[in-house]
């Protein structure tokens, strides 16, 4: 991929994840323990018997691997449209005006695909890491320390716990992701111009929120089966984490964390989408000698 969209991605997905994790370990924390009657009520416990660091729990390690993943995703995307529209270039906002949505989606789905396999251990890390409520009785101390223990518990199958269900979120959901930035930019935005920073984060807001919409459902069962060997129940894939969640709970554990996802990915995804282009913009504009 190329150099500089593998820069923008690592550095959009940074800022990113520093604006969105607060809010993610409440989402993570609502989707695996019962414990919490809502948002407010785990954000007030998280506060009450962690301090505010709580909510930062599991953050050290994603900042770098989300921000690969992110660099990924972005990268492959760029590329895959390219290939997809044959167009030979790598402006991505030129070249996405050219691509048919059916493209934009396929490229999407792709980029979901790409970054699957860096994707599924960092994020194991995260959501073992911010599921340790405990002071000084946790079974991890660190993302290093976790990794290791999973390694000795499970071998290396044990960092991909979980893949499955992350598969069925992240393909479809990278492609609903990139096609409404896409489609509100070009709407937003004069033929043969490049979208505005308002458009930009409009369109990356609302991006994030229509994806994360649909991605709730197999969010909640990867979250769960992440946690099984990590102090989570135990279940034996993503069809029995599903019967057993739908039996025990009803329909409404799907949407666990939903409202919280909306809210948080608003912000989160304009702001990347933001830095991304800005980025893009900066390292592909500047004058060559």
């Amino acid at each position: 991929m190329p150099f500089v969209e593998f820069v923008a991605g690592w550095i959009s997905g940074a800022v990113g994840l520093a604006v969105g994790h607060p809010l993610d370990t409440v989402k993570v924390r609502l989707q695996t323990q019962a414990v919490y009657r809502g948002i407010f009520d785990c954000v007030v416990k998280t506060y009450t018997h962690e301090g505010f660091r709580g909510f930062f729990k599991g953050m050290s390690f994603p900042v770098v691997s989300v921000a690969i993943s992110n660099a990924v995703a972005f990268g492959s995307y760029s590329n895959a449209l390219d290939y997809l529209t044959r167009s030979g270039k790598h402006n991505n906002s030129d070249q996405s005006k050219r691509a048919s949505l059916t493209a934009v989606f396929m490229a999407g789905c792709f980029s979901g695909l790409a970054q699957l396999f860096v994707t599924a251990p960092t994020d194991l890390v995260k959501v073992r890491l911010q599921n340790q409520t405990k002071s000084g009785r946790n079974k991890y101390r660190g993302p290093i320390h976790c990794i290791a223990v999973i390694l000795r518990e499970d071998g290396v199958k044990g960092l991909f716990r979980g893949i499955w269900a992350l598969a069925l979120r992240d393909v479809p959901c990278y492609g609903l992701y990139f096609l409404p930035y896409e489609l509100i930019c070009r709407m937003l935005t004069e033929k043969g111009k490049q979208p505005g920073n308002t458009v930009v984060l409009v369109a990356g807001g609302v991006a994030g929120v229509v994806t994360w919409a649909c991605a709730t459902p197999m969010d909640m069962v990867k979250a769960r089966l992440q946690m099984c060997g990590g102090g989570g129940r135990m279940y034996s894939g993503v069809l029995n984490c599903i019967t057993v969640s739908v039996r025990e709970e009803g329909m409404r554990v799907f949407f666990k964390g939903l409202l919280l996802n909306s809210v948080r990915a608003f912000p989160v995804n304009a702001v990347t989408f933001l830095s991304f282009e800005m980025l893009l913009r900066a390292m592909t504009d500047s004058p060559q000698d």
